[in-house]
């Protein structure tokens, strides 16, 4: 398999990025354990059989656009590493993959972020500070060789990329892939006596949980992507006795905080504290978090650098648009995003105040609230619900559980909609979701 003397050897690559010399370490040091297990097929790869599938890979296009998915985007990155070229995961938004002299010489990977408030971008970023923000959440979450991942969350986004894909390949965590994340393939993958970590987002967890999934085997539980309900947190340690660890994190800068703690948060605007090597601070002018980290961006892709404009990623540090709270623990608190205030009757309303109080209701499948133009010119805004429910469930409780909300907080339009669903991030885009209000209203 690619080994001699119990070391792997690899002539013909020109290792132009140094990921590839970290990688043909690990491969080295872990040999023939297990790498990568597809739970459905039962087929297995160890650490020297990721490396000779990788050696003996086609060559790699300047900008190797890969698939979103399993064995296949692993062996992508390797190609993308042993060749020097620049990775564009496929994170199926249909982003056509940037011409390669957009990118700079030192360039290895391209993320792109959410889009959930505006137009998805391209991040580019250097092997170095993908390396550190693999190193911040190996020693920030424990992440451990004998706890494998169980992959049910998308590689090709920056949670996924970073909480699965670089620990397998720098730190040699073995990563069991599973086709979806329903609770039966769950169910099939936890049927093991080994210890697991499961990174999942909110959704995930709502769905798991609704069935009582039995999570025995699970050591660590993270979740990201999206705000965790403190109420389904708590839910979930009251049956288990597993805590779920809050993850909050980027794309332009990889991982910001995490929920060190062992029993659940009380607060649903606690996030955690700062990532190890992560340094927070609050801007003065817009009350939004800095982040400063050697993990940070180099900043957005432009097709003409001249009209470039100020507030991306860059230097090691990042202005995000989410507004926040450090206590004096220096936990942070997450207070909304800047652009996503309402302004109702000269107050601005923070939609995830409503939000987190709808998720506390039994039967709330999801919601989303926004503001939309107000007929009347004095109250600026309308409130809008968007409420995805359990069958059987009474709008009726949801607008008792607003009670005690000054009047001018209170939705003025409720919107069932059972098409509410969270995407492969784990995120609702309130901006797409508004849209869809007004083009029903209009």
């Amino acid at each position: 398999m690619g080994e001699d003397d119990g070391n792997i050897a690899d002539m013909n690559a020109p290792l132009a990025n140094p990921l590839y010399h970290h990688w043909r370490t690990v491969a080295n040091a872990r040999g023939g354990t297990l790498a990568v297990r597809e739970v459905a097929s039962g087929r297995e790869w160890s650490f020297a059989d990721l490396h000779e599938l990788a050696v003996h890979a086609p060559p790699s296009p300047a900008v190797l656009h890969a698939p979103a998915c399993g064995l296949g985007l692993v062996i992508d990155v390797l190609r993308a590493w042993r060749d020097g070229t620049v990775l564009v995961p496929d994170d199926g938004t249909g982003m056509p993959a940037p011409p390669p002299e957009l990118l700079g010489s030192d360039v290895c990977h391209l993320k792109i972020t959410s889009g959930s408030t505006g137009t998805p971008r391209w991040v580019k970023f250097r092997a170095e500070q993908l390396a550190a923000d693999a190193a911040q959440i190996v020693a920030t979450m424990g992440l451990r060789t004998e706890w494998p991942n169980l992959g049910v969350i998308s590689m090709a986004h920056s949670y996924g990329f970073s909480s699965l894909v670089l620990p397998l390949l720098l730190y040699g965590v073995p990563l069991l892939l599973l086709d979806n994340p329903l609770p039966e393939t769950l169910r099939r993958a936890m049927r093991t006596t080994c210890p697991l970590t499961l990174p999942a987002v909110p959704a995930m967890w709502q769905a798991w949980d609704r069935v009582s999934l039995d999570f025995t085997p699970i050591r660590l539980a993270i979740s990201a992507g999206a705000p965790m309900p403190v109420a389904l947190e708590a839910a979930v340690f009251a049956r288990t006795g597993l805590k779920i660890h809050n993850f909050y994190g980027s794309s332009e800068c990889g991982g910001i905080a995490y929920d060190r703690t062992d029993s659940p948060r009380d607060q649903a605007t606690l996030v955690g504290t700062p990532m190890a090597g992560v340094t927070l601070a609050l801007d003065p002018a817009s009350g939004c978090l800095q982040i400063t980290s050697a993990a940070v961006a180099d900043g957005y892709l432009h097709p003409d650098p001249s009209t470039a404009t100020a507030g991306g990623p860059g230097g090691g540090t990042w202005l995000s648009q989410d507004l926040a709270r450090l206590d004096g623990q220096g936990a942070v608190h997450l207070l909304g995003r800047a652009g996503d205030c309402i302004s109702v009757a000269g107050h601005k309303l923070a939609p995830a105040v409503l939000e987190e109080v709808l998720q506390r209701v039994a039967g709330v499948r999801g919601c989303v609230v926004f503001g939309v133009p107000s007929p009347n010119a004095i109250r600026v805004e309308d409130v809008v619900a968007c409420v995805k429910l359990e069958p059987g469930t009474d709008l009726n409780l949801l607008k008792s559980a607003l009670g005690e909300l000054p009047t001018t907080y209170l939705p003025r339009h409720w919107w069932q909609c059972d098409d509410l669903e969270p995407d492969a991030r784990g995120k609702i885009s309130r901006a797409r979701w508004r849209e869809q209000w007004l083009a029903q209203q209009g």
